[in-house]
């Protein structure tokens, strides 16, 4: 069996640091938390759990405070979490198993990270990230805001997964980082450039956004991931600033880098839908929903992109073409992924009323009554 150093970096957690810390105890045969200037009881609550505590004068800097936890773990592998990140018990266990049956030679293993869930608690926003690492493989953070882990070697490809739970208010700190950067005349990377036009688009400053995004992909030196990302966000920040010619155009720039995503022909088909062009909106929902759904990409994932949503716009867009038997069957397999989702309980409503006794004969029966005008 493998021995693990967990390593944290934390700041002001008193609250939810015990929740990962009881997650996975367990797990790590050794706990290193590095403080960056906690004013409240996180050191207490770390303590708690035997954390080896270690205090680091912030720089802002977080690649600088993960190298530092990292070079004072002294287990066979190096597991890092944050503070709002724990192991639901499903996964817990699956960390166990990982943690005795690890097959030799493997230097870093990859997990998915959820961060969105619905009103039912699925999965609706994930990535992939590299989360344990073999300690003498010396790997480092790179990047001062938005790090990432620069692995290599032979890689695993976890069914593990981190739960991430945000408890506090989202701030402007890293925005102010990449300013204060800005501003010292530092040439930022590509990444940073990508980065720094998405704490730019967070904080509704759209067009200088627009000017980093531009910025990004001109220089061509981009991940293919980002790229796409940066064309889709592009085109959101053109929207907002009432061009969308330039709107289109971003979105389009997509198909520079790969075959559609399901993200890109949903938006493509919502632009078509704006326009009332309901044929050339259908074309694009529905080659959304025919897409493969790949689980195993380390690229941010939004899943409402690839199940309910285009199949409630496909039931909108039927609908405002009349075929309304074809529209429900839509908005039935849309409940399916968001049995909860009002929209579609108005629309089933709406169906329910508009059909009369075909919908009794299409659908199983002990459907609400209930209804108004249209679809939403």
């Amino acid at each position: 069996m493998i021995e693990i150093s967990l390593c944290m970096i934390v700041r002001n957690e008193e609250a939810s640091l015990p929740r990962c810390l009881s997650t996975v105890a367990s797990i790590a045969d050794e706990i290193i938390i590095v403080d960056t200037g906690s004013t409240d009881g996180t050191k207490a609550a770390a303590s708690a759990f035997g954390a080896v505590i270690y205090d680091f004068a912030w720089i802002d800097d977080f690649s600088a405070a993960r190298n530092f936890a990292f070079s004072k773990a002294t287990k066979e592998y190096i597991l890092w979490l944050d503070a709002d990140d724990y192991l639901k018990e499903e996964d817990r266990q699956r960390f166990i198993r990982l943690k005795r049956e690890m097959p030799e030679g493997i230097d870093s293993v990859n997990m998915q990270y959820n961060l969105g869930f619905d009103a039912d608690g699925n999965v609706t926003v994930s990535l992939r990230r590299n989360r344990l690492v073999r300690r003498s493989r010396n790997f480092r953070w790179i990047g001062p805001v938005h790090e990432y882990l620069e692995v290599y070697g032979a890689s695993l490809s976890s069914e593990v997964c981190i739960t991430h739970e945000k408890d506090k208010a989202y701030t402007d700190r890293n925005l102010r980082i990449y300013q204060k950067r800005a501003a010292a005349g530092e040439k930022f990377s590509p990444r940073d450039q990508y980065y720094f036009a998405n704490e730019l688009r967070d904080h509704r400053m759209h067009e200088e956004a627009s000017r980093y995004y531009e910025q990004f992909l001109d220089g061509g030196r981009g991940w293919i991931e980002d790229n796409i990302q940066a064309c889709l966000k592009l085109a959101e920040c053109r929207e907002q600033l009432g061009d969308p010619g330039a709107a289109f155009a971003a979105l389009c720039r997509t198909l520079q880098y790969d075959q559609p995503r399901a993200e890109f022909c949903c938006r493509l088909g919502a632009w078509h839908l704006d326009k009332g062009q309901l044929q050339a909106a259908v074309y694009w929902y529905e080659l959304a929903v025919m897409l493969p759904r790949d689980g195993e990409s380390m690229a941010f994932r939004n899943e409402a992109y690839s199940t309910w949503l285009p199949h409630l716009q496909l039931a909108l867009c039927y609908d405002r073409l009349g075929q309304h038997e074809k529209a429900n069957q839509y908005n039935e397999t849309a409940l399916l992924f968001h049995p909860a989702h009002p929209s579609m309980l108005y629309n089933r409503s709406y169906f329910q009323n508009l059909l009369g006794d075909r919908y009794i004969r299409l659908q199983s029966p002990d459907r609400p009554d209930a209804g108004e005008d249209h679809p939403e």
